[in-house]
């Protein structure tokens, strides 16, 4: 063991300094081994279409088509089911143009099957044409 004086007139033992290296270099070791095994545990990262389909699942439950723990079914609220539906719809005209294709296909095909599934729970009579894209501007 030997000491060194430092200026502030402390001493410093040279195995104090090799046992914190090595505390270190544990830490370290474990704090990577933890990584490693809450990655496998881990969900995979949040997506676009975890997004959509989460939006989806709250309009289908508000369309009627859920199930409490005990199983009841849920009643239908239309006006939450207009609204989950009317935000997805939103959310894909704001990313028109950015969305890989299986995302945007996903897109269309997820709003086009709930506006259906809303058009016969509110009554509708039959199937309805698929939905339309808004004119442009200057379309006459």
């Amino acid at each position: 063991m030997t000491e060194e004086k430092t200026d502030g007139g402390l001493y410093i033992d040279s195995d104090w300094k090799e046992e914190a290296a090595k505390e270190k270099e544990r830490l370290a070791a474990e704090e990577a081994k933890q990584q490693e095994t809450a990655g496998a545990d881990a969900p995979d990262a949040a997506g676009f279409l975890d997004l959509v389909n989460m939006m989806a699942m709250q309009a289908i439950v508000a369309l009627g088509g859920g199930q409490g723990p005990g199983g009841e079914q849920y009643p239908a609220n239309p006006a939450a089911a207009k609204h989950c539906i009317d935000l997805l719809g939103v959310l894909g005209e704001k990313t028109a143009g950015n969305l890989s294709e299986e995302e945007q296909r996903v897109m269309d095909s997820v709003l086009y099957e709930l506006r259906m599934q809303f058009v016969q729970a509110a009554g509708g009579a039959g199937p309805a044409a698929p939905p339309q894209a808004p004119p442009t501007p200057g379309d006459g």
